[in-house]
């Protein structure tokens, strides 16, 4: 069997094909949600490249394999009715900010994105979360998504938060916090 090409100049006309084969413009609301979760998980690669292994990254690893079975759910017509191949742990995620927060110093500003690098790039990651977020609601006033789907993008998006306060801390950056005068 020969490789398989890259290009198919299926998608030239400005459509592609969900999962089961129908095609719908590359502007559809679907497109938007998964392609958006695609971009976080390719964002999260690059958190990844900053990092040392170790506990955050494996469930950072683990979030990116979640991320990809909501990709796939978000890809196929008719989500409601189908499973997601792997079903986000809204719990565990719960769990790992708990565990994180309960690290952190309290909170009496708003922090600004930057840092450790590592941390910068946990922003980019949360607000590209939180575009999916949007992304995915959007698509859910078109056709009934799982739950699960919802709060896990939800709940990873404050993830995202807690732990680029933990690296910053880690690697002894101070977190900056807003100057409400803009001074």
């Amino acid at each position: 069997m020969g490789k398989s090409l890259v290009y198919t100049r299926a998608g030239d006309d400005g459509t592609t094909s969900l999962v089961g084969g129908k095609r719908v413009p590359k502007t559809h609301p679907r497109l938007h949600a998964y392609g958006t979760v695609d971009e976080l998980n390719a964002t999260i690669g690059l958190l990844l490249a900053y990092m040392e292994k170790g506990d955050d990254y494996d469930f950072l690893l683990g979030v990116q394999h979640h991320l990809f079975s909501i990709g796939a759910y978000l890809a196929t017509e008719q989500c409601d009715g189908n499973p997601l191949p792997c079903m986000p742990d809204v719990a565990q995620l719960e769990e790992a900010i708990d565990q994180i927060d309960s690290q952190l110093p309290p909170l009496h500003a708003f922090v600004l994105p930057g840092g450790a690098k590592g941390a910068a790039v946990c922003h980019l990651c949360r607000t590209v979360c939180r575009r999916a977020e949007r992304h995915i609601y959007a698509l859910s006033e078109l056709c009934p998504l799982s739950p699960d789907v919802l709060a896990y993008v939800n709940r990873l998006s404050d993830y995202f938060f807690v732990l680029s306060r933990k690296i910053n801390i880690c690697e002894k950056h101070e977190e900056i916090f807003w100057d409400k005068s803009c001074k």
